[in-house]
C-alpha cells in the first residue's frame, strides 16, 4: 500500500487530472495479475468496440503501426502507442485497430488516439492497456491509479491444495490425512466484476495463515523486472514462476507442518475491499 499512497501523492501534486480508463464501455476480460496459462497478465484487456481515449494528458513518446516495417519481428502489442505522463509514469495502448494514423506530439485526457480493434496477439476486438513506472522499472495495476470498476460480488475460492516436497498435490478433502513435512499452499480463486459476461478475473490479494500465523501473501499491485525475470510480490519479490501455476491457481506461500491439528485460513480480497475467507482443519500424522 505504500506504493499506492506515494503514487496518489504524485498525481495530486501533478497538474494532470486523475487518470481515466481508455475504453470505459468495453468489457474487461483479463485484468492485472490474471493467470494466463502460467504467465501473469501485466495490464487490462478490454473486449469491445469504441474509440481508445488517452487516460491522461501527456507526451506521445512512441507510436507503432502494425504495418511498420522497421522491424521484421512481429510485435505482441501489434499497433500500439505510449504516452509519458511525467514522474516516470507511462501508459501503453496496444492491440488496437491499425489505422496507420500519423503520430501526434501531445495527448489530452479523453482525446481519441485509436479505435478498438485487433492487431498483434489479439484474441478479439478490443484493447490491451498497461501502466509502467519507468523510475522503479515495474508494471502498475491500473486499478491502483484509476477508479476501479464497481463490484459488489464477493471473490470466489474454488479450490485449495497443498504441494508436498515430492511435488505431489493434496486436495482439501485429503487434509485430514497429511504426513509431516513442508508444503506449498496453492489457491484457485477469482474475482468477478459486475458484468453480464461473469468472467473470472484475478483477485487483488490472497492471504494464507496457519493457526493464526501468516504463511504467505500475494498482492497484485505491481510487478517488476529484474535481470530479465518477472517478479511478483509475495512477502517480497519472487520470480513469477514460483507463484503462477500452469492452471488457474496461485502459490501463496509455504508452511512446515508437524504432527497434530492445524487450521489453514485463506482470505481473498478484491480491489473494492470485498472479502471471502475459507478455513480448513488439517490433521497431520
Amino acid at each position: 500500500m505504500a506504493f499506492f499512497f506515494a503514487l496518489l501523492l504524485v498525481l495530486l501534486c501533478n497538474p494532470l487530472t486523475a487518470m481515466e480508463w481508455p475504453l470505459p464501455e468495453a468489457d474487461v476480460v483479463r485484468n492485472f495479475g490474471f493467470n494466463d496459462g502460467g504467465r501473469p497478465v501485466l495490464g487490462t484487456v478490454f473486449e469491445g468496440a469504441g474509440e481508445v481515449l488517452a487516460a491522461a494528458d501527456g507526451e506521445i513518446i512512441f507510436s507503432r503501426s502494425q504495418r511498420d516495417t522497421a522491424s521484421r519481428l512481429p510485435s505482441p502489442l501489434g499497433a500500439w502507442t505510449a504516452i509519458d505522463h511525467g514522474d516516470g509514469l507511462v501508459s501503453i495502448y496496444g492491440r488496437y485497430h491499425d489505422e496507420g494514423n500519423g503520430r501526434q506530439p501531445q495527448a489530452a485526457q479523453g482525446m481519441p488516439i485509436a479505435s478498438a480493434g485487433q492487431s498483434g496477439w489479439s484474441q478479439g476486438d478490443g484493447l490491451y492497456f498497461l501502466l509502467y513506472d519507468r523510475r522503479e522499472r515495474r508494471w502498475v495495476n491500473a486499478s491502483m491509479v484509476i477508479s476501479p470498476f464497481p463490484s459488489t460480488v464477493l471473490p470466489q475460492i474454488l479450490n485449495i491444495q497443498l504441494r508436498s516436497e515430492d511435488n505431489s498435490l493434496v486436495n482439501s478433502n485429503q487434509f485430514l490425512n497429511l504426513t509431516q513435512g513442508r508444503y506449498a499452499i496453492i489457491v484457485n480463486a477469482f474475482d468477478t466484476l459486475l458484468s453480464p459476461l461473469g468472467l473470472r478475473l484475478a483477485p487483488h490479494r490472497i492471504v494464507s495463515s496457519v493457526n493464526g500465523q501468516e504463511s504467505g501473501t500475494v498482492s497484485f499491485e505491481t510487478m517488476s523486472a529484474r535481470d530479465g525475470i518477472l517478479m511478483v510480490n509475495r512477502n517480497g519479490l519472487v520470480p513469477a514462476l514460483q507463484v503462477y501455476a500452469h492452471y488457474p491457481a496461485f502459490e501463496v506461500g509455504e508452511v512446515q507442518l508437524s504432527r497434530g491439528q492445524a487450521l489453514l485460513e485463506i482470505i481473498v480480497q478484491d480491489i473494492m475491499g470485498n472479502t471471502r475467507s475459507a478455513v480448513t482443519r488439517m490433521i497431520v500424522e
